[in-house]
């Protein structure tokens, strides 16, 4: 039997990434030398010394501009043609323009978390395992992409892994902090878990099918081995999206990893997930199943519950960190709302969503980054009178919180008002009429933290300080997302046109 390697040649976006891997690999072990010579930089005498107070900036500059490269070369190949559905080994992978879309958008998450990182990674803590953060994020990255372009169960399984197990070494990157590796334990075991109830779910599934194909499992019989399967899928996978009620590791997991790590784990793995739901949902259990109004009842509610208890929990938050993950929760909700009726507008809904959130979250966790850098502070009252010493901070927070919030005119009003009109397009009245309801609750605690900003009083709050260059780019890039993604028609057109050719 012989290999026909000119398949990989379907896979540009997966062979490309895994050639950023390898130059990034290849590049760590010559830059600065061996680790006693990096361990000399951690000191301004031995970085003169040894020339590497310019190597620590190309460290941290190659992956972002290697992997922006890699965003441009996949966005070069989107094909709009609704015939050009690449396929590999047999069905197993397949990619459309929409998936290679959402690679390029998760790419571009990647990015702003990596220039965010870049003060925080040259610390002399972290100079040594610098080169380890990258090639791992891109690991994880690497999993999600074969998640996407999964036709096939064991494909989708293999990606879910490649993107978990890494995660774990990310969240627990700060080994000598007892929550980073409390946080790291806790999201492994229970990644476990819920890795254990989706494969057992796809057993099942393929005892009632005969097959793990999703083209081929539509026709699968309604019976209580396919009812039981499909109730284990869809848990293992509000593990991954943080839905209620799987979310109980969420706050714990935020708190305690390094904060770009916490902001990559609520953007671009929730993102990831949600899309193959959506598209699992789609071509297996669809409209035209009979598995359509068991599932759809069921996210009904679970949809109520992830939105209302967790804005009602964000609340009573005080650390921010705690606060973003319950707010998580709830945008997981808004975001699972798109997947109701599996439609087209529906996923172009779901993508554009997941773009505005991943623009306006990583703009607030950025600020909350170079803040905790800066001052060690995480708490929301210490972050009273931050306008008065930091104004384009306290500033940039606001437009980011705005945006989460769905306030026009930034793009979180946008974002969410295509996806109740998927939602109430798709019949789901009553659940449209509670998520707005539950978007006034969520507008009164991101305004909590703009009043300890600009009104609340602080006798000692936090010094005015400069951002890195790293941070302020993330920053800018975040900016410009949550202005314009609103207004430019052409994102959600282009989305639109995707989504048709996918589904």
């Amino acid at each position: 039997m012989t290999i026909d390697y000119s398949q990989f040649l379907s896979m540009s976006e997966e062979v490309s990434l895994l050639a950023v891997v390898l130059v990034l690999f290849i590049a760590d072990l010559f830059t600065c030398g061996k680790e006693e010579r990096a361990l000399a930089c951690a000191t301004a005498d031995g970085a003169e010394a040894c020339g590497c107070s310019c190597c620590g900036h190309m460290r941290a500059l190659l992956p972002v501009v290697l992997l922006l490269a890699q965003t441009i070369f996949i966005l070069c190949n989107i094909s709009t043609d609704a015939q050009a559905v690449n396929t590999a080994f047999g069905g197993m992978y397949e990619s459309t323009g929409m998936m290679t879309a959402l690679k390029a958008t998760l790419n571009v998450g990647a990015i702003i978390v990596f220039l965010m990182s870049s003060k925080w990674l040259g610390a002399a803590e972290n100079r040594i395992k610098q080169g380890e953060f990258y090639t791992v994020t891109l690991f994880t990255l690497l999993g999600m992409y074969f998640m996407i372009s999964s036709g096939h169960f064991l494909m989708f399984f293999i990606g879910l892994e490649l993107a978990s197990i890494p995660m774990t070494a990310l969240i627990a990157y700060d080994k000598k902090r007892t929550e980073s590796a409390e946080a790291g334990a806790k999201f492994i075991l229970l990644a476990l878990f819920s890795a254990a109830l989706l494969l057992y779910g796809i057993s099942l599934l393929y005892g009632a099918a005969g097959t793990l194909y999703f083209s081929k499992m539509a026709s699968m019989p309604v019976n209580l081995l396919s009812i039981l399967g499909l109730v284990l899928f869809i848990s293992g996978m509000g593990f991954k999206i943080s839905l209620v009620p799987f979310h109980l590791w969420t706050a714990d997991t935020y708190e305690g990893a390094p904060t770009p790590v916490t902001a990559f784990l609520s953007v671009i793995s929730k993102g990831s997930a949600a899309f193959v739901l959506f598209t699992i949902l789609a071509k297996v259990f669809g409209a035209g199943s009979g598995f359509f109004g068991l599932w759809s009842v069921g996210f009904f509610w679970i949809i109520v519950v992830s939105i209302t208890v967790a804005n009602l929990f964000a609340i009573r938050q005080k650390n921010l960190k705690r606060f973003m993950a319950f707010s998580a929760i709830s945008q997981a909700g808004y975001l699972v709302l798109a997947v109701m009726g599996v439609t087209e507008q529906g996923m172009a809904a779901l993508v554009f969503y997941l773009l505005v959130y991943l623009a306006a979250n990583l703009g607030a966790f950025a600020v909350i980054h170079v803040i905790e850098q800066n001052s060690g502070k995480v708490g929301i009252d210490d972050y009273n009178g931050l306008y008065q010493t930091n104004p384009k901070l306290a500033f940039l927070m606001t437009l980011c919180l705005f945006s989460l919030a769905g306030i026009p005119p930034f793009a979180g009003f946008f974002s969410k008002f295509f996806v109740f009109m998927a939602a109430f397009n798709a019949g789901y009245y009553l659940l449209v009429f509670i998520a707005l309801v539950n978007t006034v609750i969520s507008l009164y605690y991101y305004l909590l933290i703009v009043k300890a900003m600009y009104i609340q009083k602080n006798d000692a709050p936090i010094a005015t300080f400069t951002s890195d260059c790293g941070t302020r780019a993330a920053l800018v890039l975040c900016t410009i997302g949550v202005i314009l993604l609103g207004i430019v028609s052409a994102f959600y057109d282009g989305l639109s046109h995707l989504a048709g050719i996918t589904l």
